[in-house]
Parts: C-alpha cells; structure tokens; sequence
C-alpha cells in the first residue's frame, strides 16, 4: 500500500520541460524559480552577485539534499550555481587547495592520480560539491578519522557584504565553518590535508547478529575501516572490515593495473537474506526492471569477495539512488545499548523494512554542529526507496518515523544533508556549542542573507 500524505516528500519521477521551477536531484521538491539561478564565473562575480543582492541567497550544490536545505522562494532570493568555481588550485606536498564547486569525484581522482588520498574515508557516493560535503556533514566510516570538514585546514568564503574571508584552524570561527549548513557565507575554496595513498584489503563477511552489541565495538576498534549493513528480520549482519594491504597484496594489486581486486572465493551465505530483502523492496517499489538501481543496491552483496584497492575503489562505490533516507548519529558508547533497544522494538513491533540498516562508526569531529562532535559516534542509517510512480510504501514511512522517534529519544543527532523531523530535537541541547555557532553567524551574516525558511526555523 503506498502512502498518500507520507510526512516525506511524493517524488515526481517525470518532470515537465515547460516547468519553470528547478528542482532537487531526487526530484521530490523544488529549489527555486529557474530565474533565481545564477552561475559566477569567477570568485570576484560571485562577489558583485552577493554584494547586491537584496534578497536571501542559497547554494545549489550537485542538489542532493532535500529541498528544504536548498530552496530560495522570494521574488529577490537567488540560488547561487557554483559549477564555473570548481578545480584544483593549488598544491603542496602534504595538502591540495580546490574550488568549493568541485564535485568530491574529481577531488578523489585528482589525489589519487598523484598518489595521495584525503585522510578522512569517502561517503557512499561522491556527486557532492565539496562545498556542499562540508556544509553537510558528509561523512564516511573508521574511527582514526571524522567528517570530510575535519580535514579542512583553511575555507574562503565570500560574505554577505560581499568581501573576501579566510578562515585557518586556529581561528575562532573555523568550527563553525567547518559545517556552516550554508548559513554563514559562500564556499569558495577548501584547503584539504592530504597523505599518502593506502591500499586496503576488505574482508567481507555474514555474520549473526546475535552479539552485534560488541561486534560493532570489535569491527571498529580492531580495523582502520568498517562498515555494516544490518538485516533484524534474518538476524544477519553483512559487514566489511578493511586494513591496510600486506605487499602481496599490493602486488596483486600493482598487477591489476592498480584496479580493484576480488578474490575469486566466495560466499552464498547472504544469498538468501537478500532474496527476502528483494522481496519486499519490489513488492514496495513495483519497479519492474530486474536490474534497477533500488535492487542493484543488495544485490551487490550476493556471492561476495574480499578486495584490495584504494579507500575510494572500497568504499565509494554507492549507487545513487531516489530514496527517503534517514541518519542518526548516537555516541559510539551508547551504541550498544541502542542496538539492544532496537532489537527489542523490532521484536515487538515486526516493522516493513525493504532494506538494512547501514552502521558507520567515524572519530570525533571538531565542527560544532557535527553529529559526531564531541565524541567517537555510531551512525544508524534507514532507507525506503520510492515506488516508481514516485509514492513511498506507508509500512515503510511508518517504519522510518517510528525508528527515528526511537533514536530522537535516545539522544540521537540527524545528519543534516538528509531527511529528518525537526520537531523531535532540542538543538541547543544536543550541541553544547549551539549559541557559539548563533554567535558566529550573528558576526558573518548579521543580516541573515543566507538564510532559508529551513535555516531560519533551526536558527530564529
């Protein structure tokens, strides 16, 4: 049965060309008026633009976030297109300068093609713009590392009044622009640290999840990287587990022309959780197509191999996909105890899922409204993909509000570039440095030009 007032935006899988709205990349909102875009060709146009501007001022980004985040709807606002401020800029031995509107693939192409990698592991997928990531919170998974914000060691940005500045670690605002959810100026550029490129091995396993209370805690303390995908109606964790790569490995891998290597043993032994899981995700979508991407997504997981290559070739390798999408971070500690509860409420209840829940465990971060800040967090991650007319299943949207007001309870924090119902958080509550960062924004942006009716009732 599919949900006609779902509490999460109906997508709209056919748009018309004569529409003159632009819409988000999930295409479940509108962002703007077509005529509200504006695309500088250079940092100082984007200057003059900001400078004049009478009305509020949005960043697009590759428009992967919900529309909330992004959308402008005053007849003056405007919606700033980054993509002529995109590239590398410049480099060091031991850091790279890129352009805020540079998507994260060709951040990770760029490094890797010189032998270097970010220290901070990838998210699923790397369409973002940088800028964008940062605002976010985009995040990947190990706990030796944090969000992709916490390895910025300078931000620029363009002001409200249109002037130019630059933000070092050491300055008093840098935990603030680090995640800035676009409320504080315009990201032009991000200084990265960087470090040599590491070859993992992954090892990949199915696993009960009968004591997934302490093997979430061992995964993610015993390797650099982990991550897992939870199944509660099979009782069944499928979870990877990677370090770096012994020099036979590597060599495999050097002869491989530096491709990602899959061991020819495999495993059966997740074959038959994911035919249920398929189950349930066409009977909920109604997709027909046998290899569409919401069914690609598991089916990747059937027959499975350890591999060896670099942290992108493992880990960023999502499919993008329409989808409802909820994360909530909880602190790595009270992990445990979560799961427990989860386990309970998913006995008691029995929820429609068509998909697992993904475990990505990172390290503290040092930006003030990062889900992980102040400390190590585990964050819990639910999915209902749409029905191909655009509708989402009412099982899974019941499912997906009722773990979220479990998690909400629990202290949890949302990750802010997905979906999430403000009404369950008390933010000055949960991020200690909240008036900090309402001190910030006062200093940037005092008249508020980058604010959206999202960001006016987080911040207001």
């Amino acid at each position: 049965m599919t949900c006609e007032n779902p509490g999460y935006p109906l997508r709209k899988p056919h748009l018309s060309e004569n529409d003159s709205r632009l819409w988000n990349w999930a295409q479940n909102g509108p962002i703007a008026d077509k005529r509200a875009v504006q695309s500088p060709q250079n940092e100082a146009e984007l200057q003059t633009l900001v400078a004049a501007s009478e009305g509020k001022i949005r960043v697009t980004g590759s428009k992967m976030s919900p529309s909330r985040m992004l959308k402008v709807a005053g007849q003056q606002d405007t919606l700033v297109d980054l993509s002529n401020l995109s590239g590398l800029i410049a480099i060091t031995d031991d850091s790279a300068t890129f352009a805020g509107g540079t998507p994260l693939h060709e951040v990770y192409e760029m490094l890797t093609g010189i032998g270097r990698m970010l220290p901070s592991s990838p998210g699923v997928i790397a369409s973002q713009t940088l800028a964008g990531a940062l605002a976010t919170g985009t995040h990947g998974q190990g706990l030796q590392q944090s969000s992709i914000a916490d390895e910025a060691l300078s931000i620029r940005m363009v002001l409200a009044d249109g002037s130019i500045a630059e933000y070092t670690r050491d300055h008093r605002w840098f935990p603030a622009v680090q995640l800035g959810l676009g409320a504080l100026g315009v990201v032009t550029q991000v200084t990265l640290r960087t470090q040599p490129l590491t070859i993992y091995t992954c090892f990949k396993n199915a696993v009960s999840a009968d004591s997934l209370e302490q093997d979430l805690l061992d995964w993610n303390h015993d390797y650099a990287l982990s991550k897992a995908w939870w199944f509660p109606n099979e009782n069944q964790v499928h979870v990877w587990t990677a370090r770096e790569a012994s020099d036979v490995e590597i060599r495999q891998y050097r002869d491989n022309n530096e491709e990602l290597v899959t061991q020819e043993e495999t495993s059966d032994a997740m074959n038959e959780t994911i035919d249920q899981t398929l189950e349930h995700m066409r009977s909920d979508t109604k997709i027909v197509d046998e290899n569409g991407k919401p069914f690609r997504t598991v089916t990747r997981f059937k027959d499975f191999s350890d591999v060896t290559g670099d942290v992108y070739q493992v880990f960023c390798r999502g499919i993008a996909t329409p989808q409802i999408n909820v994360e909530i971070g909880i602190p790595l500690a009270r992990a445990p105890a979560v799961i427990a509860k989860i386990k309970a409420w998913h006995t008691e209840t029995q929820p429609h899922m068509h998909y697992p829940i993904i475990l990505r465990c990172t390290g503290p971060s040092s930006s003030w409204l990062s889900p992980s800040a102040p400390e190590a967090t585990c964050f819990f991650g639910f999915v209902v993909y749409y029905a191909e007319d655009g509708s989402l299943s009412e099982e899974g949207v019941n499912f997906l509000q009722a773990v979220e007001k479990l998690l909400a309870a629990e202290g949890g924090k949302p990750h802010w570039g997905k979906y999430f119902d403000a009404s369950l958080y008390d933010w000055p509550a949960l991020y200690p440095e909240w008036p900090a960062f309402l001190e910030a924004r006062e200093a940037l942006d005092p008249q508020h030009k980058f604010e959206n009716h999202f960001t006016a009732a987080l911040f207001d």
